[in-house]
């Protein structure tokens, strides 16, 4: 596979020497650890000494901790392995250390808004606010283990209300603000929080959203919510109400507070994140302290390669596991960049702007949103200064091999494109980048280092340059530590271990390349089974989306007669029309670039396709859709009138009933 897929960038032997992977690498060797070659060897030794590779982790990551306890790992098997039994430690503290042990007056955030004037907070002053906010929480009556749940923009507010909690081992747990009613209470309410922190409105390509009238709601809904905290998104008024407390009234009266960082065990709870929800009650994914800041640091420092110099931005929503991770940038001392908006507005310019002016050296969205920049036809690195820019990172989708083409062609020739996949419930990733290593086109570069992947086929034998399941055959630290409501971990084995005994199954399609890439082929149980041939959805992405006239698409199984049948859904980009024509070019296109069984049986238009709201192609729900099934949950998905659309497809055959 590697062959057919030609290296796009090399890093010269400077950058790589200059990399934090690679001091990595020399520190093992001079503290006796390990003698690895190169990247190859490493992940190596990551898997085979996995225990010694954690405690490295932790070491050379400068893990900040009471106690790290006498066990690293209790058990290889899974579910129930557990890690660093005994370790006590404050999340909340390893990723404030620059303001403690280092510049409190170095910059930690800078926040851009559609809404709102720039806000910049130094290390100290980030510190302080924690403090101060802590003492309002526990003032109200927050303590370890207690739930604060957030409808928040990607301001520093939510930044600090998750610090706040962590320094006192309350959970955090949030939505961004568009969510309804009904999809906040679907998440909330199965995890009781004591606090809400909310919004007072939003704005989002120029058009203000006031959400104070959700307050009401949601308390009446949510009967646990006991005090509610408004911020100043919008420089509303908050509810006269005797819950309700403006942020800026609640850090004034604890001035001067300064963060207790109790120590917690390395598995305590430090936030819930939740599944999409599109097929039902989203899953309430409990993740631990320890895990969460142990993988973040070896994927933010070795992988991502940031450290106190960089400026990083990631363009994502406080319902997005991206909103974590780049939160958890703060433990490398690095400036974090954020942006509350559309990242459209007023053209796809807008966040190449921001890269330029705040001089970003890793830059951080969705496969999608690439794909829009190319559909746009802009051209970032002839229009934007982008020569601090090292690390581009993509996430949340298969990056299609055209935006390959167009990231080195159209943004900058000599920067690493990072392409990730991972998930909500690892709050992390399985295969991405690495420094050390070339980028191919339309490939993933790597496992991760101490990611045991693979793919398996359905005899759950691993592969190469086969498609197969991605599956993960031995412990992470950042394995969720369960499910909330899920006492006997039945849901827990479910969701992941049902498929193959004893191994993680994450869901997705995947090829391993002999070279060690990987392609993300979407969704496994949005796989195609067409005449008892699985095909990938991504397969035929990577046929039409980068086809002129094509703007989207989504490619759904039907039931049809005595098998299936390939619905492909098309977006138009403006000009273009369906006609026989361009239906005739695409399935001539997928015949002769993927196969005969590739090509769709109905081809329709549509002006929209469904989304969940952290920008995720809702395969399944249309899947389900197409079937004259209901679709539980359409709060998850931030244009539910699509599905309209679609049902009124009368080619499709869908039953009203």
């Amino acid at each position: 596979m590697s062959e057919t897929n030609p290296v796009v960038y090399q890093p010269s032997a400077e950058r790589m020497r200059a990399s934090r992977m690679y001091d990595y690498i020399q520190w093992l060797a001079r503290e006796g650890i390990a003698e690895v070659a190169d990247y190859d060897a490493l992940h190596a030794w990551s898997i085979d000494a996995l225990e010694d590779f954690w405690t490295s982790i932790w070491d050379y990551t400068g893990v900040i901790a009471e106690a790290r306890g006498n066990t690293v790992l209790d058990s290889r098997a899974m579910p129930g392995a557990r890690w660093f039994g005994g370790a006590r430690l404050n999340f909340a503290e390893n990723l404030l250390r620059e303001a403690i042990h280092g510049d409190a007056d170095k910059t930690a955030i800078v926040g851009l808004s559609e809404s709102r004037e720039t806000t910049r907070l130094s290390y100290g002053e980030l510190l302080a606010q924690v403090g101060a906010l802590e003492a309002w929480l526990v003032a109200h009556g927050v303590g370890a283990g207690d739930r604060v749940a957030g409808v928040v923009a990607h301001t520093h507010e939510p930044i600090v209300a998750l610090l706040a909690c962590a320094s006192i081992g309350a959970i955090w747990s949030s939505a961004s603000p568009d969510f309804g009613v009904a999809g906040l209470v679907d998440r909330f309410a199965q995890i009781e929080p004591r606090v809400l922190i909310t919004v007072d409105g939003y704005r989002y390509g120029g058009k203000d959203f006031d959400r104070r009238d959700r307050i009401d709601a949601l308390c009446e809904r949510i009967p646990s919510i006991n005090h509610v905290l408004v911020t100043p998104n919008c420089g509303l008024t908050p509810p006269d109400d005797s819950r309700v407390t403006a942020w800026a009234d609640a850090l004034a009266a604890h001035r001067g507070a300064t963060p207790s960082f109790t120590p917690q065990p390395f598995e305590h709870p430090v936030y819930i994140l939740f599944s999409s929800g599109t097929t039902g009650a989203p899953k309430c994914i409990v993740h631990g302290a320890g895990g969460a800041l142990l993988q973040h640091s070896k994927e933010l420092m070795l992988h991502g390669d940031i450290g106190r110099d960089d400026v990083f931005f990631y363009f994502t929503t406080c319902g997005w596991m991206m909103w974590n991770w780049h939160v958890s940038g703060l433990l490398t001392g690095a400036q974090l960049v954020l942006y509350d908006g559309n990242p459209g507005h007023p053209d796809m310019n807008m966040l190449w702007q921001v890269a330029e002016h705040e001089g970003v050296t890793h830059f951080g969205t969705s496969a999608k949103w690439l794909a829009g920049c190319r559909n746009a036809d802009i051209a970032p690195g002839a229009n934007h200064d982008l020569s601090a820019l090292r690390v581009l990172f993509s996430t949340g989708s298969p990056l299609l091999p055209a935006d390959y083409d167009w990231v080195y062609a159209q943004v900058k020739a000599h920067v690493l494109l990072g392409s990730t996949s991972g998930g909500t419930d690892i709050v992390s990733s399985f295969v991405g980048c690495a420094p050390l290593l070339p980028v191919r086109r339309g490939e993933i570069q790597c496992r991760l280092l101490g990611v045991a992947a693979a793919a398996f086929n359905e005899a759950g034998q691993p592969v190469i340059d086969e498609c197969g399941e991605l599956v993960c055959t031995l412990p992470l630290p950042s394995m969720p530590v369960g499910f909330w409501n899920d006492a006997d971990g039945s849901r827990y084995r479910e969701a992941y271990f049902s498929r193959f005994d004893g191994v993680w199954s994450h869901g997705d399609f995947v090829l391993f390349t002999a070279a060690g890439g990987a392609i993300i082929y979407g969704r496994s149980d949005a796989t195609l089974n067409i005449g008892g041939v699985r095909i990938g959805t991504a397969e035929i992405y990577r046929q039409i989306e980068p086809m002129a006239e094509i703007a989207d698409a989504m490619v759904v199984a039907q039931p049809h007669g005595d098998d299936a049948r390939i619905v492909l859904l098309v977006v138009l980009n403006r000009g273009y029309t369906l006609d026989d024509a361009l239906k005739d070019d695409i399935r001539q296109r997928l015949r002769e670039n993927a196969s005969p069984r590739h090509m769709p049986g109905v081809i329709e238009a549509v002006s929209a396709l469904p989304y969940t709201r952290s920008g995720k192609k809702v395969e399944i729900a249309v899947a389900r859709l197409l079937r004259g099934m209901t679709i539980d949950n359409t709060e998850a998905i931030a244009n539910p009138d699509a599905l309209d659309e679609i049902r009124d497809i009368e080619t499709l055959g869908i039953s009203r009933d």
